[in-house]
């Protein structure tokens, strides 16, 4: 008499061979992405991929998921500000700078890729607007906590994020980290001083 036993899934495998997939597709252009590719590129099975991963799209979260996990740390300390304006432009400081290690220009490469794949294939409401969302949210959290009314917290944060990731792609595009890094001092201050007259208006305000 046989008795079957089913194969248990290996938890650990799952992200090791995520973190394989993410090297791998440093220096590839994401287009390029089959289960095929990458079974032949890693040395494993297609089916070892799709036991894993699915499908296609899922693999594509994983890899977005797994690339913003760079950013963690810094959001969280963005999140978890007490409210002073210098803490808050130091946080996004050294996020600049962990931007500009060649590692963060390819994983930040790669999230623009996936981010183009993802909206074709879904309804846009991906991993990579998760990422987005995470940090429009610390920031608005921060500014919030200064004592920002939430409708200017939340258009300053968006023009932040948003004017720092088209410099991240201007890194991308150009690789001139000098110019660039001139540019984002130049973000950074008139972000400066735009919190501090909104957050001086209120003030005014309260009191009057």
């Amino acid at each position: 008499m046989f008795i079957f036993v089913a194969r248990m899934r290996d938890l650990q495998r799952k992200p090791a061979l995520l973190a394989e997939v993410v090297e791998f597709l440093l220096d590839k252009p994401l287009s390029s992405l089959s289960f095929r590719t990458l079974a032949d590129g890693l040395g494993v099975s297609t089916y070892t991929l799709v036991y894993h991963f699915g499908t296609r799209a899922e693999l594509v979260r994983e890899i977005v998921q797994a690339v913003s996990e760079r950013q963690l740390l810094v959001v969280e300390g963005v999140a978890n500000e007490l409210g002073d304006i210098e803490t808050h432009l130091a946080n996004i400081r050294n996020w600049w700078e962990l931007s500009l290690r060649p590692r963060s220009l390819q994983l930040q490469r790669l999230e623009f890729e996936a981010a183009l794949f993802e909206r074709a294939l879904s309804d846009g409401n991906g991993s990579t607007i998760t990422v987005f969302d995470r940090w429009h949210r610390a920031g608005v959290a921060a500014l919030v906590r200064m004592g920002m009314e939430q409708a200017d917290s939340e258009l300053e944060t968006r023009i932040l994020v948003d004017t720092i990731y088209g410099l991240h792609y201007d890194l991308i595009v150009t690789g001139d980290t000098e110019r660039v890094s001139v540019a984002f001092a130049r973000v950074l201050e008139s972000y400066r001083l735009r919190v501090i007259s909104l957050l001086d208006a209120g003030v005014l305000d309260e009191a009057s």
